[in-house]
């Protein structure tokens, strides 16, 4: 199977365009799947690393890593999938195996992990992600989609989705009706009120002007709805907040929402950045307050989030495009003008 070609759309440089290109697939190996994709989820962290604006990206770059598609092919040593199946990448493909990440299933932690994208796989050959015609994944790193999930719907589950579910998993089942936070609106913001909701949470969306107001109230069934910059707003919501998952991923002030905990609430990062973020000690000291990163999920939570989503008869808020609209829809995404996830349909895209 060494040098099955396949077409994928590419960044060449830090202007982050995308274009076709061509490339061949490693060989398949005993515990290798062979996926033929058919969706794949746009996402913020896409545009960062298209425009080397993260770490140093390796060009060209196909990136993607929210991908649908179906099982066309299996190694030898398969036994978890059938030819036909439909399955997930997310945003791993590989990690060392052997260490205390690994070994306790949060391997997105492993200081070996292989990212689906601008990562170096074991054979020395650089990942490339989603936005191209099929892919070959380690069965490890591949999950099942749901019968009942269609496949465009679950692709936003397996980066966006599950960088929410992961930290909020640790409230489930514990019975309380919570005071959740999210901060920010979009691809992984309405996920992360779709899932609080679903866990029987209170949920206020903060955001900095009154325009989703509607939508969070409306259309994504947010109990209340917070401006940050409104002063008399926020004192009124001081210290009511058992935690605030925190979506945003450009530079912020942290100060004011951590006024909105309660003592010992948690303030959960997993947007990303670009510049470093600030926060008075006193604040987090006096209130007992935490603050806290989240990365990704494991496989195992990534399974969860897909299964949870199918249980709850759950939708995500998606537009889906051709893979010729791709530039264009990255351009809206950076304006937040998409409500809430461009899924690409690469399947039934002109790739060359």
């Amino acid at each position: 199977m060494e040098g099955r070609r396949v077409v994928g759309w590419a960044a060449r440089d830090a202007s982050g365009l995308l274009s076709p290109y061509s490339f061949t697939l490693r060989k398949t190996g005993p515990e290798d799947v062979v996926i033929k994709v058919l969706y794949c989820g746009m996402d913020h962290t896409d545009l960062h690393q298209m425009r080397n604006e993260v770490h140093s990206t390796n060009y060209p770059l196909v990136p993607g890593h929210e991908v649908v598609g179906e099982v066309v092919e299996l190694g030898s040593e398969v036994k978890k999938y059938r030819v036909g199946d439909m399955v997930g990448v997310g945003c791993m493909v590989g990690s060392c195996g052997r260490c205390l990440s690994c070994n306790s299933n949060i391997e997105q932690y492993c200081n070996n992990r292989i990212f689906t994208y601008n990562g170096i796989y074991k054979d020395g050959r650089p990942t490339q992600g989603g936005f191209c015609s099929a892919m070959i994944v380690h069965q490890k790193f591949v999950v099942r989609i749901p019968e009942k999930l269609s496949p465009e719907q679950a692709a936003p589950l397996l980066c966006a989705g599950v960088t929410a579910y992961s930290p909020l998993r640790q409230f489930m089942g514990s019975g309380k009706v919570l005071n959740a936070g999210i901060l920010g609106l979009g691809g992984v913001g309405h996920l992360g009120v779709k899932i609080a909701k679903a866990m029987g949470h209170h949920v206020t969306v903060i955001s900095s002007s009154d325009k989703k107001r509607e939508e969070a109230l409306q259309h994504l069934g947010a109990d209340a709805f917070l401006v940050s910059s409104n002063a008399a707003e926020m004192e009124e919501a001081a210290n009511n907040l058992d935690y605030i998952l925190d979506t945003v991923p450009a530079l912020h002030p942290l100060q004011s929402y951590l006024s909105l905990l309660k003592v010992d609430g948690k303030l959960f990062l997993v947007g990303v950045s670009p510049k470093p973020l600030q926060f008075d000690a006193t604040d987090l000291i006096l209130g007992k307050k935490n603050i806290t990163g989240s990365f990704i999920g494991s496989m195992e939570e990534t399974q969860e989030i897909l299964d949870f989503w199918a249980e709850k008869n759950l939708t995500s808020m998606i537009e889906i495009v051709k893979m010729d609209y791709v530039n264009k829809a990255f351009e809206r995404m950076e304006r937040s003008d998409v409500r809430y996830r461009f899924v690409v349909d690469v399947a039934g895209s002109n790739l060359e």
